[in-house]
């Protein structure tokens, strides 16, 4: 009774449920792992989790999936595939005296984990403990689990939970979270993890533009320079100098646009994965403990500043690029109207070189008449000279005298008709 279904509303439809939270319930421990790798790892990395679940007997994911969860018996491990990144998540219950020292990622077999395809980003260990087993002094906590490090923490899911880090990679490569539940559902609590991790993911996927920011300025600040030296330069510049102006100004704009191209994408993707981190930081329902600096404070202050810094350096590029665009175009105008006034000039000699040749053909025909006539006019006399020999009374010379004015009248009415079928053979 239905008309047909577009054929994307299935997945448009599922894809709001796609990768949803693990429900964790304490004790737990958990590892996690988030690796860069472009398109072309997508099939490597599907492969390699396909790899893994078969040494466990379990259903592979299908072809083309880009996440997966299963239970493997000893853990229980979870894969996302994202744009630049593939998130792995492996869970363990129940945790040692020492909270940190059999994560689950031990149970993990040692060759799959070092093939996993693409560049380890983030590596992170995460522990659930109830929250009455933890120590009230937080300095004990920091000493205990953090290395005696500045910790970052807070009440989390409004004060169902609480979450503390040093956002520090320790010793054995990981960074650590401790969560303490006391009184959230599993889905509470598996909504808090993902949130935790994907502030720790999204924050260092920002930070890969900040390397590109530092590298920029001085290239930047080097382009400026130059730019200004042209601007400078063109406001005195002659004629003659423009050309060598407009190469110089082409070769800067093809440099600015080539690094443009290089490095927009990561400024771009920066912007929106620190918004990401701002969306997760408010997610969390933060509430502050005494004497510790929350995840949004500790964020305004270390990962900010650095986006700011992109953020500027990608503003800055962007004006340089339009203000190059710009005296391009001015250069180029000026360019074309030092061509127009050269064309000028070239015509107007062109025009004063055809009216002297005008001239000179005038001049010419003019003696050209005068040397035809002549030639007619012995003639004329030849026969007249000839007629007087047959008794015709006929003076030669008076015959050629009234000959001159009928012979030059009908050369000049004969070189007029021939200009004017020459002009009217010009115009059509």
């Amino acid at each position: 009774m239905l008309p047909a279904n577009h054929p994307l509303r299935l997945s448009l439809a599922n894809e709001v449920h796609a990768r949803p939270p693990e429900l964790l319930v304490a004790p737990l421990r958990l590892s996690y792992l988030a690796v860069y790798s472009d398109w072309d790892h997508r099939a490597a990395q599907w492969a390699h989790v396909c790899a893994l679940v078969h040494r466990y007997d379990v259903k592979a994911p299908e072809p083309h999936a880009n996440h997966f969860s299963a239970d493997l018996g000893p853990f229980r491990v979870k894969w996302e595939l994202h744009a630049e990144f593939a998130r792995y998540t492996f869970i363990a219950h129940g945790v040692d005296g020492d909270l940190f020292a059999n994560p689950a990622l031990d149970l993990l077999p040692a060759d799959w984990v070092a093939s996993i395809p693409g560049e380890l980003l983030v590596a992170a260990h995460v522990v659930m403990v109830p929250g009455t087993t933890l120590p009230a002094d937080y300095d004990e906590i920091a000493h205990e689990h953090f290395a005696g490090n500045a910790m970052v923490g807070a009440g989390v899911a409004g004060g169902a939970g609480a979450a503390f880090t040093d956002f520090r990679i320790h010793a054995d490569g990981f960074s650590r979270f401790l969560v303490a539940d006391a009184d959230m559902t599993p889905r509470q609590a598996g909504r808090t993890v993902q949130r935790l991790l994907e502030i720790e993911t999204y924050r260092m996927l920002a930070l890969l533009a900040l390397p590109m920011a530092r590298e920029l300025a001085p290239v930047l600040l080097q382009h400026e320079t130059e730019l200004s030296g042209i601007t400078q330069t063109l406001s005195t510049a002659s004629d003659t100098e423009e050309q060598p102006l407009l190469q110089r100004l082409t070769s800067l704009e093809a440099a600015i646009e080539s690094r443009q191209s290089t490095n927009s994408y990561r400024f771009s993707a920066a912007a929106a994965y620190h918004e990401l981190v701002q969306q997760r930081t408010d997610e969390l329902r933060e509430q502050r403990i005494q004497g510790l600096q929350t995840f949004r404070e500790f964020m305004e202050r270390r990962l900010a500043p650095a986006m700011n810094t992109c953020s500027t350096t990608a503003t800055r590029q962007e004006s340089l690029s339009l203000r190059v665009s710009r005296v391009s175009q001015l250069l180029s105008t000026r360019v074309d109207l030092t061509h127009e006034r050269q064309n000028q000039s070239l015509l107007a000699s062109m025009d004063r070189r055809a009216k002297l040749q005008l001239r000179l053909q005038e001049t010419v025909e003019g003696l050209s008449i005068a040397a035809i006539t002549y030639y007619i006019i012995s003639l004329v006399g030849y026969v007249a000279k000839a007629l007087k020999a047959f008794d015709l009374h006929l003076n030669p010379e008076l015959v050629m005298g009234l000959s001159i004015p009928v012979v030059v009248a009908l050369l000049l009415a004969g070189a007029r008709r021939t200009r004017r079928l020459m002009q009217g053979g010009h115009d059509e």
